[in-house]
């Protein structure tokens, strides 16, 4: 995993990509599969790619359970409890191998000791809050792609447009658990006045 270097007290960044949660737990081997999540994990990298210098900080969250009481549950049941997923330091855990070489500007690690579904709720690596990451580098719009679109990329999409900031979700570069929770879900998004869009549209 490489860290691009950026100066908190240097130039001020104006807008941030959030891949969420791209972790093998999630993909279609794991204990919470979600369909298509390695084509997408590949669209994602494909688009970082082309199109990595839009943005002024690359940002990825990852489930990183330590000890997270009834978020783990034997007899899960899939709403508030769910299988042992994640555990910190797990091969599940780590950054799936398609976005393995990305040079991120900041990590961020949560659930160490609960349920987190937002990225907002977690730190990164030095310990500051995403929301001090954002601030502190002046994003002001920020794109939520990732894992998954109706739980973890809803959450923190939510959790960005509550702080005021300018959100998109790109569609094509996220992947939903079931249909029906998706649809819900880019609902309760633009109804949050989120953009949802296509990655082209960006």
């Amino acid at each position: 995993m490489a860290l691009r270097g950026v100066d908190l007290n240097g130039t001020k960044h104006r807008r941030a990509i959030i891949v969420v949660d791209p972790q093998p737990d999630f993909f279609e081997d794991g204990p919470l599969p979600i369909a298509g999540a390695t084509a997408t994990a590949e669209r994602i990298r494909d688009y970082l790619a082309a199109r990595g210098e839009a943005f002024d900080l690359a940002i990825v969250t990852q489930d990183w359970h330590v000890s997270p009481g009834e978020h783990w549950s034997a007899t899960p049941n899939y709403e508030s409890t769910w299988p042992v997923h994640c555990a910190a330091d797990s091969p599940g855990a780590q950054i799936h191998r398609a976005l393995a070489k990305v040079q991120w500007d900041a990590v961020i690690h949560k659930g160490a000791r609960e349920g987190a579904y937002s990225g907002f709720e977690g730190h990164g690596l030095d310990g500051a809050p995403l929301a001090e990451i954002l601030s502190n580098r002046g994003v002001r719009h920020v794109t939520v792609v990732g894992f998954a679109t109706d739980h973890c990329v809803k959450a923190t999409a939510l959790d960005a447009r509550a702080l005021g900031l300018d959100v998109s979700v790109a569609l094509d570069l996220c992947a939903g658990v079931t249909p029906e929770t998706t649809r819900l879900a880019i609902n309760e998004m633009r109804d949050a006045g989120i953009s949802i869009v296509q990655s082209s549209e960006l």
